[in-house]
This record gives structure tokens, C-alpha cells and sequence, in this order.
């Protein structure tokens, strides 16, 4: 067992590090490894057993730590769009799979567990490539977010409802609506337990200060809360993931997350290298067809299921539609923790474990390039005007302010008290509800439209203001503005600094940098203590922007320009010499 895990772990590292290498996901790297080390490849490790082991292994932990992160205020926050679009797309995906798979021959419990299987996405790949990319608070990155929450929130019930769809329990009204009942009471018992006894048991711990005792009582939690969980009737997974959403309302969640998160690329590794050992190439290979139809079907219909409740049910824009359809257009790691005690309990076989395997990461090697096209292909049908549009009375000589965020809110109040007339711009049609109540003149739209924009008088406007969180929407905003009204200028808002470039060569006339503001107003209070006078911070913070942040973007050990340094000196001089 030592070899294997030790060969699980090896392959992981190497696989995570030639896929990173490539700049495609450490995910992927991890399930071709196990591959090629499987008992289906070079049969490093041979016994099947073992890799199942080894899997259920990574499962625990990974779920504990899943359970443990959940942002639940994120989805209290979102929870109508989150519950709302989240159980549209999962009952949609599992009806239709579900009576295709019939239609084909499949049994209809089988049918039902492949449509559970095509309604998970992978939350670990599609939070950090959005991550990566700047658009986790960008509109499609929240509602992507409150999707995978909730399908997250699924895996229980979809864990629960294996041993049923098995005929584990006679099919008689009596015996299942009992075989329910006991599962849900077992879950409620298990939770209330959990509830009540792990942070008395943090709490004693933490009490002794000794950091090592709490990391080894984190880790016997979480296997201890997944081997109760199995010996009451339920699966390793579910404990796991009980104990772990515990104690994620505890006060002991940060320090616990922090000693989990080190080992978070370890549990990933483990848990899909080992999934990946279940893959027998040459058998994937012997049933291609059907694999190419998993991975064409699978991203097609989650694409345009997601599509249409986005773009028809929540009435977003076409093109945040398109980008969040694409990104969740895969099958994730929580299908591979169902698709385990499925295949086990007989309701996967013949060619569908290896088509489904083999399938799966191929939709998760396609996911980074669906969504960095997502962008392209959402612009294109935007284009189209396939949606229809508000329009507004044609104002002139306004400002038009792009995203009703903070930031826009911010800019709509200072430009109300400075006498300027505006126009908004807003794709979250609840934004725009909320705002209208309140009288702000603001249309629901998509601004990288060019009738969206004419309809709120572009070529008549004095400047436009792009305060948004997406930034290939920005890029898109900005060159629809420069195509209409090439004289407006236009101030774009950006987040992060390595946009800013891109922002000015699509015409952007200034970009304001979160990142560079930021470090503008820390250096300007870190100068007021040493008693720098406020014009001299800020005559030289007007200099820094008006050189496009060139001293905030050079390397680490660039000095500060001698020239920069005298302006501090002499405005710092001046009121001296003065008295």
C-alpha cells in the first residue's frame, strides 16, 4: 500500500508539473498520469482494489475540505439566482440524459445516475481558471459561482439516492418510502452530532495551544466524521463532507482551513491521479465513437441548457449567457465521486465506466480553451441582437457610466451632486429593478452591443465610464465605443494591473488600476506619518498616474527616478523655505 500511495503521489507531481508547464490545468495532468501509471497502462500500480482505495482516500479528505471552504454567505447572498438557476440546469440535465439514456436502451435507473453524472461541473478547475483570469466577480464568474454551489450541494443527496436506484431496497411503496426516511433521519443524526461535538472537541483542543495537536485533531475529525458516516449506513463521502460544512460555522474555521489548505494540491493529486488509474486506454480507445459522443454531447447540451436559462429565465444578456454556458460545459470531480459507488453497485457497466472516464477528461482538457474563447463567441452572437432590448429617451452632452456596481454607484452619487447628467448601463437585471425604484436612469443592456449604446446617446455623450469587473467585457466596450463615437473619451476601471495595457491599446483615453490605487493610497498614508506634506503626496501620486504607473510596474529592485524624488524634496522644502 506504501508503494502505490507513493507512486500516487509521485505521478501527480510529475503530471501536475508537465501540465502546468503546458498552461493547461494541474487537474488534467493528474488524470492522464494516473493513466499512463495505471493498472490500464504501464501497471505501476496493478491492483484495482488498491486504486479504488486509494481514490475513496482522496475522496474524504477532499470533501472534508470542500465542505469546510464552502462559501455559504456567497450563497445566501446569491441564493434566488443560486437556487434558482442551480436546480433549473440540474433537473433539466438529468430529465433530458436521463430520457435519452432510455431511449437508447439504458435502464432507467442507469439513466437516471449518467444524468447526475452530466449535471456536476468541476468547481476546483472552473473557480481557478476564472481566478486566473480575473472574472470570478465578473456577472458570468458570480453566476457560474452560484451554479457550482449548488450542484456541490447535490452530492449528498445524489450519494443518498445510489443505494436506491441499486434495488438495495425493494421497489413496494412502504419499504423505499422507509429506506428515505431512515437515510434522511441517519443524515439529520450524523449532522446533529457532528453539530454539537466537533466544536466542543476544537474547542477543548485549541485550548491546550499546542498547534500540532490542532492539525492532528483536524485530520482525525475529518476521517473520523467519514468512517461514522460508514458505519451508520451512509458512504465515506457524505461523513467527510457533513464534517466538514460543520465546521465551516465554527469559530475554529479559519485555523482549520489553514491547516487543511497546505495539503489541498496533495488531496487533489491523490483523488484524481487515482480517478485517472481507472482509465484503461486501450480500452477507451477500442469504444472512441462513444466517446467522442459523451464529449460533443456533454459540452453542446450543458452549454445550451445553461444558455437558456441564463439568457431566457434570469434574463441576462446573450453574451454572459454564452460565457457562463461554456464555462460549466464539462463533467467535474464530484461525477467521479458518484460514478465510484455507482459503478460498484452495478448501475454503470459494460462501455460506460471507460466512455465516461475517458470522456470526462477530455471535457476537462477543453475547458480552458472554451472559456478563453467564450468571450469571442459571446461577442459574435451578441451581434446578432438575437435578445430583445430597452430602450431610452437620446440624451446629450452626459456621461455614460457602464456596471452599477460600487464603483458606479459611487460615480452615479458624486456626479447627482456636480450637476452632470448621466446615463447606465447594467446587464443584472435585478440591479437595474432595484435602480429604477429609486429613479436612476439607468437600461438593462449589454454595452458591448452597439445598439445598446446608441440607445443611450454615445455619439451625443461627453465621456463614457466603464466600471465593470469583466475584462474582456471591457475590452469589448471599449472597441464597440471607438467603432461609434471615436472622439469620446472613455475611462475604463480595470482590477488587476496586467490589463491595464490592454485596456489603452483598445483606446481606453485612462485607466484607473485597483491595484495601483491601492498601492498610491498605502504609500500616501505611509508618507502622511512621516509627516511628507499632503501637497507634496499628492502632486507626486498626479505625476505617477499621468506616467501610466510606470514606477508601480517595474520590477522589484527598479528605484525611484531621481527626478520623482526632487519633486518630493522641493515640494517638501517649499512651505519650509515659505516660513
Amino acid at each position: 500500500m506504501y508503494a502505490e500511495l507513493l507512486v500516487v503521489i509521485a505521478a501527480a507531481a510529475l503530471g501536475g508539473a508537465l501540465f502546468e508547464r503546458l498552461r493547461l490545468p494541474a487537474v488534467v495532468g493528474f488524470l492522464v498520469t494516473g493513466a499512463v501509471v495505471g493498472p490500464g497502462g504501464l501497471a505501476l500500480v496493478s491492483d484495482p482494489e488498491r486504486v479504488r482505495a486509494l481514490a475513496e482516500f482522496g475522496v474524504a479528505f477532499l470533501l472534508f475540505e470542500i465542505g469546510l471552504e464552502l462559501p455559504l454567505d456567497e450563497l445566501r447572498r446569491h441564493g434566488r439566482t443560486a437556487l434558482l438557476s442551480g436546480a433549473l440546469q440540474v433537473a433539466v440535465s438529468i430529465a433530458a440524459v436521463a430520457a435519452l439514456g432510455v431511449a437508447t436502451g439504458l435502464r432507467v435507473e442507469s439513466a437516471v445516475v449518467v444524468g447526475m453524472l452530466v449535471a456536476m461541473s468541476s468547481t476546483a478547475l472552473v473557480m481557478r481558471i476564472l481566478g486566473q483570469r480575473g472574472e470570478v466577480d465578473a456577472p458570468h464568474g458570480r453566476l457560474a459561482l452560484g451554479i457550482l454551489l449548488f450542484q456541490d450541494l447535490c452530492i449528498v443527496p445524489f450519494l443518498l439516492a445510489v443505494p436506491l436506484l441499486a434495488g438495495e431496497v425493494p421497489r413496494e411503496p412502504g419499504p423505499l418510502a422507509l429506506a428515505v426516511v431512515t437515510a434522511v433521519a441517519k443524515l439529520g443524526l450524523l449532522y446533529g452530532v457532528a453539530r454539537f461535538a466537533l466544536p466542543w472537541v476544537l474547542e477543548r483542543v485549541a485550548r491546550l495551544r499546542s498547534p500540532d495537536l490542532f492539525s492532528l485533531f483536524a485530520f482525525l475529525l475529518a476521517m473520523g466524521s467519514a468512517v461514522v458516516a460508514r458505519e451508520i449506513g451512509l458512504t465515506l463521502a457524505v461523513g467527510a463532507f457533513i464534517g466538514g460544512l460543520v465546521l465551516a460555522a465554527s469559530p475554529y474555521a479559519a485555523q482549520l482551513f489553514a491547516e487543511v489548505a497546505p495539503l489541498r494540491g496533495v488531496l487533489l493529486g491523490i483523488f484524481f491521479t487515482a480517478v485517472g488509474m481507472l482509465l484503461e486506454p486501450a480500452y477507451a480507445l477500442a469504444v472512441w465513437p462513444g466517446v467522442l459522443v459523451y464529449v460533443g454531447g456533454v459540452i453542446a447540451f450543458k452549454a445550451v441548457v445553461i444558455v437558456a436559462i441564463v439568457a431566457l429565465v434570469l434574463r441576462w444578456s446573450l453574451r454572459i449567457a454564452v460565457q457562463t454556458g461554456l464555462s460549466l460545459a464539462q463533467t467535474g470531480e464530484f461525477s467521479f465521486v458518484l460514478a465510484m459507488p455507482a459503478a460498484s453497485a452495478g448501475l454503470i457497466g459494460g462501455d460506460l465506466p471507460q466512455i465516461f472516464v475517458a470522456g470526462s477528461i477530455l471535457t476537462l482538457v477543453a475547458t480552458p480553451f472554451l472559456i478563453r474563447g467564450s468571450a469571442w463567441l459571446a461577442r459574435r452572437l451578441a451581434a446578432s441582437g438575437a435578445l430583445p432590448e430597452v430602450r431610452s429617451e437620446e440624451p446629450s452632452g452626459h456621461a455614460i457610466i457602464v456596471g452599477f456596481g460600487l464603483a458606479g454607484r459611487t460615480l452615479a452619487r458624486v456626479l447627482t451632486a456636480s450637476g452632470i447628467p448621466y446615463r447606465i448601463v447594467e446587464a443584472n437585471p435585478r440591479t437595474v429593478e432595484e435602480a429604477r425604484r429609486l429613479g436612476e436612469p439607468i437600461v438593462f443592456g449589454d454595452a458591448t452591443r452597439p445598439s445598446i449604446l446608441e440607445h443611450v446617446g454615445i455619439r451625443q455623450a461627453r465621456l463614457v465610464s466603464i466600471a465593470i469587473n469583466d475584462p474582456e467585457a471591457t475590452l469589448s466596450a471599449i472597441e464597440v465605443v471607438r467603432a461609434i463615437a471615436p472622439e469620446v473619451p472613455v475611462v475604463a476601471r480595470s482590477r488587476y494591473a496586467r490589463d491595464l495595457d490592454r485596456f489603452v491599446e483598445q483606446g481606453a483615453s485612462e485607466v484607473v488600476t485597483d491595484e495601483f490605487e491601492s498601492a498610491i493610497d498605502l504609500f500616501s498614508k505611509v508618507l502622511r506619518r512621516f509627516d511628507v506634506t499632503p501637497p507634496a503626496i499628492a502632486h507626486f501620486a498626479d505625476l505617477l498616474r499621468e506616467e501610466g504607473y510606470e514606477l508601480l510596474r517595474g520590477p522589484a529592485g527598479l528605484r525611484l527616478d531621481p527626478w520623482l524624488a526632487e519633486i518630493l524634496e522641493e515640494e517638501q522644502e517649499g512651505p519650509e523655505e515659505e516660513a
